[in-house]
């Protein structure tokens, strides 16, 4: 790591702070508002589906096996379609990816409505999993390619904050949707109805293509996305730190639990419950969009993953509706800071030739965080009770905390969060 990675640069030379660069450019604009949509779409079928489930089952462990389902796909597929997205054009697998979605979420609309067997929402699932496989690493990598380096930590921000955006809206209407209609079908149909809007955006996008790897592919270029994230310590302790704390921090798999038999707030609770983390990242988005980048990244991140760990063990003992509402939102406030530290080392520390390769091994972390965390949580709830299991999943981030400030020094001595860094 060169000196430029812990040193402040000095306030009198840096160049003014634009907090609207990335929105300048037509092309990210665009992007922005298609993945807007598509995660507003995404989020309120998140809801409708963990809904569903629960109402059918009343069991929290098939909440948990919703997330297991998704979480084989992503460990299965991830590298080689990393690879696959240094090999070929990333807009077109992107396209795919998206496509696939749609007719996912078509078929969860028609089980909700037939009143189908529960097995095919998992089925469903499954597909969508694998759609999700191929699409984030090449979805990761097509920003880089369309915002120039010098603003890219401030398109991280402001992406995150349409993510943010999405995810209040999209339960919330989710919520409101399923307990007008008393069904989930709408909400499916929903979903559809977006992610093709970010569809027909992407296809009037100028994207310019990569030069994608040359030579045949074997073991030793699949895996060069791994090697490569285990060779920079900060990269790796930023993706483990992650990681581990949401895998052990998946308060929010468990929500329609807590919304039914707990807080008694039912659907439109549950909405409100789910929204809350997002409330709490947009505020802290809009906060860093106006802001120049971490001067201490490093430090910033290990104290951002403490306070969700913080924040997750109240949650678990709250039995006040507006207690909980509070924590999550402190949940999402700090993790929404992470994961923009968390990105923007990722795509900046990683040459251009293996970014679909080094965002395929970071999505398989987020997708063992999110969707392996889910089974987990859904696991230790059925055995131990849904308050045990997420206060040992707070306690749990915590203890990963310690572990990851003393085992990479290198990311707690980060610096500047800025475009000119190298590792």
């Amino acid at each position: 790591m060169n000196a430029g990675t812990t040193e402040e640069p000095s306030e009198d030379s840096a160049a003014p702070h634009d907090p609207y660069a990335a929105l300048r450019l037509r092309d990210f604009r665009f992007y922005l508002a298609g993945n807007v949509l598509a995660i507003f779409g995404r989020q309120a079928q998140t809801l409708a589906v963990g809904w569903e489930l629960y109402e059918r089952t009343h069991s929290p462990f098939a909440l948990g096996l919703e997330g297991l389902v998704q979480f084989l796909p992503v460990a299965a597929l991830t590298l080689p379609a990393g690879h696959e997205a240094d090999r070929s054009h990333r807009k077109a697998i992107v396209m795919i990816a998206m496509f696939t979605l749609v007719c996912c979420s078509l078929g969860l609309a028609w089980i909700s409505l037939a009143k189908a067997d529960v097995g095919l929402i998992y089925i469903c699932l499954l597909a969508s999993g694998v759609a999700r496989a191929f699409l984030q690493p090449a979805k990761a990598s097509l920003l880089p390619q369309i915002v120039p380096r010098e603003t890219f930590s401030n398109a991280v921000t402001w992406n995150m904050n349409g993510f943010q955006m999405a995810a209040i809206t999209g339960p919330a209407v989710g919520g409101q949707l399923i307990a007008l209609f008393e069904s989930a079908w709408v909400v499916y149909v929903l979903d559809a109805a977006m992610t093709s809007v970010f569809l027909l955006l992407l296809a009037v996008m100028h994207v310019p293509r990569h030069v994608g790897s040359s030579g045949p592919s074997s073991l030793h270029t699949l895996l060069a996305g791994i090697s490569f994230v285990w060779r920079n310590q900060v990269i790796l302790g930023a993706m483990t730190l992650d990681m581990f704390a949401v895998l052990f921090g998946g308060a929010v798999t468990l929500l329609p639990v807590f919304a039914e038999d707990i807080l008694h707030v039912g659907p439109s609770g549950l909405g409100w419950l789910r929204t809350a983390p997002a409330i709490g990242a947009l505020v802290m988005s809009l906060v860093l969009a106006h802001r120049p980048p971490a001067a201490r990244a490093g430090r910033t991140l290990l104290s951002v993953v403490a306070g969700f760990g913080m924040a997750t063990v109240v949650f678990g003992f709250s039995r006040s509706y507006p207690l909980s509402l509070a924590m999550l939102f402190l949940t999402g406030a700090c993790d929404i800071v992470s994961v923009v530290i968390r990105h923007t080392l990722v795509q900046l520390l990683t040459p251009d030739a293996m970014r679909g390769r080094v965002s395929a091994v970071n999505s398989m972390f987020i997708g063992a965080s999110n969707e392996l965390g889910g089974f987990e949580s859904g696991v230790l709830a059925a055995w131990l009770g849904v308050t045990v299991s997420v206060v040992s999943g707070g306690i749990g981030t915590l203890a990963i905390v310690l572990v990851a400030a003393c085992l990479w020094p290198e990311l707690r001595r980060y610096g500047p969060l800025t475009g000119g860094q190298n590792v």
